[in-house]
């Protein structure tokens, strides 16, 4: 179930968190009008294939590389991050952000 938001994709934490986050991600590459080979080719990337592996929720953008997709997909990078660890991290994700935020 895609979010037609281009900002933030559900939040929802279903059997298939990563296939909707991939709909999002390849939601945001089309916006920019970028085909995967290009985006590929801004991030550095060997192969163009592995953008298609992350829009059907069949990988993970390395935590290290965050920043980087966020500026190539022209996204401030503190939301992109935070929509990325709530699907990625979700536990972590509801102690940072959750309702009942007790530390």
């Amino acid at each position: 179930m895609a979010n037609n938001n281009k900002t933030s994709p559900a939040l929802a934490r279903d059997k298939e968190p990563r296939v909707e986050l991939g709909v999002w991600l390849r939601s945001l590459r089309e916006e920019r009008g970028l085909s995967q080979r290009q985006l590929a080719n801004q991030l550095s990337l060997d192969y163009y294939t592995f953008i298609s592996q992350l829009e059907t929720g069949r990988g993970k953008i390395p935590s290290s590389r965050y920043l980087d997709w966020a500026k190539a997909l022209g996204q401030d990078p503190k939301p992109f991050m935070k929509i990325l660890l709530s699907y990625y991290e979700p536990e972590a994700y509801d102690i940072l952000f959750g309702d009942n935020q007790e530390v």
